[in-house]
């Protein structure tokens, strides 16, 4: 059995309840850094059509392809998708919009163009938001798109953002299924950057069948490769998400989320290399036995860190607590290679 029908077996067992498709699958409101400042931020992950690889199969991992609408939104269902969630936002002086839509918003099977265009375009026309970003897989990247949405942002700063996950083929495609290749990011990022729109990189920490410092090393690997074409790179630590792959294994005992520590060193170290690249993490579920973790006792302080780092870029912003089970996991670094196994780098 290939991995892509595993995980396609795993989805068509899981039954989603129909949702209102004028209301966005999610919102909410932050912080992020735009120029090297801190900026609000609103981030809108609409219900689209669906994720057209998540369909067909999809990434091991995801589970926001359930996110989708039951059936194709309307331009009127996307516009009152977005006018619900800019009310939350309608306090800020001045914000940043993040776009995603549990696939791509380039795929114009998933977002027809006019609504696209229509999201675009009423972004465009408030003053109040200072940059945009919207999330694609880069296959869906062209010239024409591109300079299309530039054109109608009127040159307000865009940002694509892509889900890499890794810089290595061979785990993209065999531990995350992630169907493209490095060299498709670096054809999108290099269109995006020609054309004047900056590349944010989403790498994952520890997919399936690494152990946690093959985990650690790819990270550090891909963001040295991702970063003469990435404007900014976010490492997103792998969560067990319902309806995954992941799952499946996590709950047989065969897969743990990374280690918190696990990322502290990863930015200490990649910072160094590259001091002038932001590099940002917000470990989702942190602490908790489906999210990435430490102990109980230090893992909601050592995320606070990475979320502080994030904003700053200041490496002495990084966890030094000295908990007892940072012993730990450097046995874990230690010893999982010979107890867990890596069969996909064998």
């Amino acid at each position: 059995m290939t991995l892509n029908k595993e995980v396609l077996e795993i989805r068509q067992r899981i039954k989603v309840r129909p949702s209102p498709t004028n209301e966005p699958a999610a919102s909410w409101t932050g912080v992020d850094l735009v120029n090297g400042t801190q900026v609000k931020t609103l981030t809108v992950i609409f219900k689209s059509a669906g994720c057209r690889w998540g369909k067909a199969g999809g990434c091991t991992m995801c589970g926001y392809v359930y996110d989708c609408a039951s059936e194709p939104p309307t331009l009127e269902d996307y516009k009152a998708q977005l006018a619900r969630a800019m009310k939350k936002a309608e306090k800020f002086p001045e914000f940043m919009v993040k776009i995603f839509t549990s696939g791509s918003f380039l795929d114009e099977q998933e977002v027809p163009s006019e609504a696209r265009d229509t999201i675009l375009k009423t972004l465009a026309d408030d003053p109040k938001v200072v940059k945009v970003l919207a999330e694609t897989r880069p296959n869906f990247v062209t010239e024409e798109n591109v300079q299309e949405c530039l054109k109608i942002l009127k040159n307000k700063p865009f940002e694509l953002a892509f889900g890499l996950e890794t810089s290595s083929d061979r785990i993209r495609r065999d531990s995350i299924n992630k169907g493209f290749t490095f060299r498709d990011f670096v054809r999108a990022s290099e269109i995006a950057k020609k054309n004047g729109a900056t590349v944010k990189a989403y790498l994952m920490l520890k997919p399936l069948f690494l152990s946690e410092r093959q985990a650690i090393e790819d990270i550090v690997r891909s963001i040295d490769d991702a970063a003469p074409y990435a404007d900014t790179v976010s490492i997103n630590l792998c969560n067990v998400q319902k309806g995954t792959l992941v799952e499946a294994l996590w709950e047989k005992g065969q897969y743990r989320p990374p280690w918190l520590w696990s990322i502290v060193e990863i930015l200490q170290r990649a910072k160094a290399t590259h001091p002038e690249l932001p590099l940002m993490s917000d470990p989702v579920g942190a602490g908790s036995k489906r999210g990435p973790h430490n102990c109980k006792t230090c893992s909601s302080d050592v995320a606070d860190s990475l979320r502080t780092f994030s904003l700053t870029q200041n490496p002495e912003d990084l966890s030094k607590a000295d908990c007892e089970c940072k012993e730990l996991w450097r046995k874990v670094l230690e010893l999982d290679d010979f107890t867990y196994g890596a069969p996909i780098l064998d």
